[in-house]
């Protein structure tokens, strides 16, 4: 509900909505998107170091309050530009995969958290985020 208003407000002071500044749009949706494919390359990169070098697994161990954190930071941002491009664009697709990718992630890491489904469902839901943000910032970029 937070995102939808801070997306969605009026900014009073120029008259225009907040929805127009591409510059923001744009530096919102790279953070984003870079958030996603840290997420995916440490989802994809670390479990294939593990398996290549099983030393390393009992030294480097990943918490999972890492998984829970990287969440948290991509719900918000993921749910922040999705919106804001909705309110561009109107197409819904967008938006849509993003709350899959969003669904996945939140499986992975909590439900699945240390069986054999949570990296592919991880995987899953940062490549649905990744298609999101990049349709969403083409769909913006059209207008």
């Amino acid at each position: 509900m937070i995102l939808y208003i801070i997306a969605f407000r009026r900014d009073s002071a120029h008259g225009r909505g907040m929805a127009h500044d591409h510059r923001t749009h744009d530096l919102v949706e790279r953070l984003a998107l870079g958030a996603t494919f840290a997420c995916l390359a440490h989802c994809v990169l670390l479990p294939v170091a593990i398996a290549a070098l099983p030393a390393m697994a009992s030294v480097v161990p990943i918490p999972d309050s890492v998984h829970i954190a990287l969440l948290l930071l991509a719900v918000p941002s993921t749910g922040y530009a999705l919106l804001i491009g909705y309110r561009l664009h109107r197409v819904l697709a967008p938006v849509l995969f993003g709350v899959f990718g969003l669904i996945c992630l939140a499986l992975g890491a909590i439900t699945w958290g240390r069986t054999p489904l949570e990296v592919p469902v991880t995987i899953l839901g940062s490549l649905a985020i990744a298609t999101a943000h990049l349709a969403n910032w083409r769909l913006r970029r059209a207008i």
